[in-house]
């Protein structure tokens, strides 16, 4: 401690006026916020490994060169076992997206948009931080090879597969070890492989951009590597959608530092990475939870076994190592793991609830309660149009009205002498507004939205649904666009449809089909 007090003394020319100790890493490394007297603070890093270190301080350097966002160096003691760099704050990935986390896996927006943020800047790193990178400065070792890849399946054999009991013939499961440790490393890859890109190594600045810290144990390899491990970390629970959306992101932005692979081909490499990276996962949590006896790695086995489950189905033809696929199988189907906890069900309070509910619900919100419009049908849906000047139409049914769009915004043929006398229900104005087109894109999305409310209401059973569309006069823009979206409703799905052009006094009825 006193040796990072005098490279901050010698940094700064005078001693801290406070020092605070952070909570660890994984690493046996020590942090420390140290300030000045007006509060201004950097952080202090005491290692015990100098070659570790070494790494850590080489890449910074490197990477501040070519622009990345990487904390900057401040001082560096003599022997490298202690430096200081600039404060990145202390909210990382992983606190700002604990709310999704703690939601079984229903991320908001927002926290989706800093998912995808740290996911396009991974190709970043990993690209343009390798240009000119000498790789024979990382620790433990410079290159992703056989060797290590044995390392991690031998890893995940002695302190989790021995640890079940499983009955296996090891001679077989290590020649399939063999061959899937070759496909691993059989393309060559010269990018930077982070290996411990994981949301608590990455920071926010006050704008949500992210910056990278623990790359010290970095190496020469496979780009598919860390993205295996960000996306597919079990504890994260990201629902198969947002894992798609954001490999898809990440393969977008490769492309602005690298010729890509075609997409099979990337997403057959991408699954070998993740159930490496599973495996591998597994054998620490096996070695931290069945010898070491702690909890939070115990109950990381559950969600990691059902990633195994998933990638299984895949089937043989991605995976195609017959014994090894054969022994994952009979793993997952072990008593222990038969059963993964899913979150209890809110209670209901004594309602009702649905017996057959057309949303599929997530099981932290419990059973649907019935709405009382549930399942009376058969749905008939109310269009108008009407001018503004008089007011918006009554709802008669009782539901507190509907949908009502306004038209005001798209070319007016009552502008225009030949139209003044006649209505959106006659030719020459459909013509004149199908002519210029701008009411054609305005009704696209409505006819959207229309239609997914339709169908919804459909499947429930309800009865009445209600359009409106308000123009200046009601007599050209509002009665097209309600006559139109009436004939399309009744058209598509067959329901009855009740059309009031009330500024015209004209009403008219679709059948049901």
């Amino acid at each position: 401690m006193e040796q990072l007090l005098e490279l901050y003394t010698n940094w700064k020319g005078s001693r801290p006026s406070n020092v605070e100790k952070l909570a660890g890493a994984g690493s046996n490394r020590e942090y420390y916020r140290l300030y000045d007297e007006e509060g201004n603070a950097v952080i202090g890093v005491i290692g015990t490994s100098r070659d570790e270190n070494h790494a850590f301080i080489y890449l910074a350097k490197h990477f501040e060169k070519r622009r990345l966002p990487v904390p900057h160096l401040l001082a560096v003691s003599s022997d490298e076992l202690c430096y200081l760099q600039t404060d990145l704050g202390n909210t990382s990935l992983f606190d700002a997206i604990r709310g999704g986390r703690e939601a079984g896996g229903r991320y908001n927006l927002a926290e989706q948009k800093l998912l995808r943020n740290a996911i396009r800047e991974l190709p970043n790193i990993q690209l343009r931080g390798a240009r000119g990178l000498d790789f024979s400065n990382c620790y433990p070792q410079p290159e992703f090879n056989q060797e290590s890849v044995l390392f991690d399946l031998n890893y995940f054999k002695y302190c989790f597969l021995k640890a079940t009991e499983l009955d296996f013939h090891e001679l077989k499961l290590e020649a399939n070890f063999r061959m899937f440790a070759k496909d691993l490393t059989s393309e060559k890859m010269d990018s930077f492989l982070y290996r411990d890109f994981q949301a608590r190594n990455i920071m926010l600045d006050k704008e949500g951009s992210p910056y990278f810290i623990d790359f010290q144990g970095g190496r020469k390899g496979p780009f598919y590597y860390d993205l295996a491990s960000f996306l597919w970390q079990a504890s994260a629970k990201y629902s198969f959608k947002l894992r798609r959306e954001l490999v898809f992101e990440y393969y977008q932005s490769l492309k602005n530092y690298t010729e890509v692979p075609s997409k099979r081909h990337f997403v057959n490499r991408l699954s070998l990475f993740v159930l490496f990276r599973t495996l591998q996962v597994l054998g620490a949590y096996g070695f931290r939870g069945y010898f070491e006896r702690k909890k939070h790695f115990i109950d990381s086995i559950p969600p990691a076994i059902q990633n195994l489950r998933d990638l299984l189905a895949l089937g043989d033809d991605v995976f195609p190592y017959p014994y090894m696929m054969d022994m994952l199988k009979r793993l997952t189907l072990l008593p222990q793991f038969a059963h993964i906890e899913k979150p209890a069900a809110n209670r209901t309070d004594g309602l009702k609830t649905a017996e057959k509910d057309v949303y599929k619900a997530n099981p932290l919100d419990g059973p649907a309660t019935f709405s009382k419009y549930d399942g009376k049908g058969p749905l008939v849906v109310r269009v108008f149009s009407f001018s503004f000047k008089k007011g918006i139409p009554e709802d008669t049914s009782g539901n507190g009205g509907g949908y009502v769009f306004d038209c005001r915004s798209t070319h007016n043929p009552g502008r225009y002498e030949p139209y003044k006398k006649i209505t959106g229900l006659d030719e020459p104005v459909i013509r004149f507004l199908e002519d210029d087109g701008e009411i054609l894109d305005f009704l696209k999305p409505v006819y959207k939205l229309a239609d997914h409310h339709v169908e919804r209401y459909m499947q429930r059973g309800f009865t009445d649904l209600m359009f409106s569309f308000g123009c200046t006069g009601g007599q050209h823009r509002s009665v097209y666009s309600a006559q139109h979206l009436a004939e399309h409703l009744n058209e598509k799905y067959g329901i009855e449809v009740h059309i009031t052009h009330r500024e015209q006094g004209i009403e008219q009825t679709l059948k049901a089909k």
